[in-house]
């Protein structure tokens, strides 16, 4: 068996890229501090696990991945369970976890170094470090807010959010939001810009409501103006999880203008039934959505939008949901998520009860998944023939994968390419297949 090595640590990310983000730079704090992280969690002398809890399948894994990790804790290893889990379910977590030796939540995860040497002080003794705070802490002790994957990488731009829609916990666990000033994001930027980052990815809980708490009207706009003067180098800046409604005119005409912003958003609509959106605490205005995709689309050609469904609410009848099918053929999305609702304690929604059995749920989901690859495919049929600027990022057997301005990382589709470009560059490629998801292309040229 080999020995813990000490000042080591070993971190396990999980949930979605804002949880990657807070890990990078738990990981840079832990460096700083004098740790190396390491990949084998059976050498670390720290075992870390930034846990999800938004919904009950990320709330089974985080679980799950601590519990493994405690069964093979070794004498001297320290398990810490961190992130949107423990902020919300504290309690459960120290119940069903036993070896845990400490617990710290979202709004102070800066407090690492802290939790780790009051943890080394007194092993025996479990700590429990959740102050009571309303926001998340901005002295992140001026870190890298991003979370670099190859050539791209996400940057937070703000953390919590102030919307109440009732299905979410995220207000509950994250508070309400934070927005980074746009000097400091600014400086992040350039710094990325600086190690070749080729993509810039703005995350936060509603990236259309940046600056709201700053006092900056059209916050957003405003720091996409400030990107694209100040860090020409970076060629794509892409924008995800923009809420519907408050993507302003202004905030169009700036992503129209300007080259580097892709013509990309992913605007999470979860349902289009008005009287399910009341429900949610949502945006149930439709023909203001319509209204927003039109003007994009018209500013724009070509402009792909994402968006999220959520299926089997409370009080969606087959005829509610059939709206929402509806919807999704009169809009023809280039890329949708869905899941099935999960009724979560402590949110709004949770007196509302789960009437709608797994089965009905399960079955409306595959139904307008169904739907969405009809209308993916035919999307991608259109571009047949047409030329795309392509980020490769890795190559397999005589075939290269990239994304074009169309695809977000991971949550969106590829593009194939026949022989091997260079990683990490934009090539210019002719499509020559689709397929539901991906596109097949051959090179024509390097762009950058």
């Amino acid at each position: 068996m080999k020995p813990i090595k000490k000042e080591t640590f070993y971190l396990l990310s999980l949930g979605c890229s804002k949880n990657l983000v807070d890990s990078d730079s738990i990981a840079h704090l832990l460096s700083q501090g004098g740790l190396r992280g390491t990949e084998k969690p059976d050498q670390a002398e720290i075992l870390i696990v930034n846990t999800c809890g938004f919904i009950k399948p990320a709330s089974d894994e985080s679980i799950a991945e601590l519990k493994n990790l405690a069964k093979h804790k070794k004498k001297g290893q320290l398990l810490i369970a961190a992130g949107c889990l423990t902020q919300r379910y504290r309690e459960l977590v120290a119940e069903q976890v036993p070896g845990l030796d400490g617990i710290i939540g979202t709004r102070r995860w800066m407090d690492i170094l802290e939790l780790i040497q009051d943890l080394r002080k007194n092993p025996k003794q479990v700590r429990y470090h959740l102050p009571e705070t309303t926001t998340i802490g901005t002295d992140d002790y001026g870190i890298l807010r991003a979370a670099i994957q190859g050539s791209n990488a996400y940057l937070k731009i703000a953390d919590g959010c102030r919307r109440a829609c009732a299905y979410c916990a995220i207000p509950m666990i994250k508070g309400t939001q934070v927005s980074r000033p746009i000097n400091t994001i600014i400086q992040d930027a350039q710094q990325l810009a600086a190690l070749g980052i080729k993509e810039l990815i703005l995350i936060a809980q509603d990236t259309t409501d940046y600056g709201s708490d700053l006092g900056i009207k059209d916050g957003l706009a405003n720091l996409l103006e400030e990107l694209t003067n100040q860090v020409p180098q970076i060629q794509w800046i892409r924008i995800l999880y923009a809420f519907p409604g408050v993507v302003t005119d202004r905030l169009i005409e700036v992503m129209k203008t300007s080259t580097q912003i892709l013509p990309y958003l992913d605007i999470p609509l979860q349902h289009a039934d008005p009287g399910i959106l009341k429900s949610m605490r949502r945006p149930s205005n439709m023909q203001s959505v319509r209204n927003t995709i039109n003007k994009l689309r018209a500013a724009m050609p070509d402009f792909a939008i994402r968006t999220t469904f959520i299926v089997g609410y409370p009080g969606e009848t087959e005829v509610k949901f059939q709206s929402l099918l509806d919807f999704m053929q009169e809009i023809q999305f280039d890329h949708v998520g869905a899941f099935t609702y999960f009724h979560e304690k402590g949110t709004t929604a949770e007196k509302l009860g789960d009437p709608i059995t797994q089965e009905i749920k399960q079955e409306r989901l595959e139904r307008l998944m169904t739907l969405q690859q009809e209308i993916s495919l035919k999307k991608n049929q259109r571009w047949v023939g047409r030329n795309l600027s392509v980020l490769v990022e890795g190559y397999n057997e005589g075939i290269s994968i990239g994304r074009s301005y169309r695809d977000a990382p991971e949550i969106d589709g590829m593009v194939f390419i026949e022989g091997e470009l260079s990683i990490g560059d934009i090539h210019q490629v002719k499509i020559t297949d689709a397929l539901v998801h991906d596109l097949v292309a051959r090179p024509v040229s390097k762009v950058v």
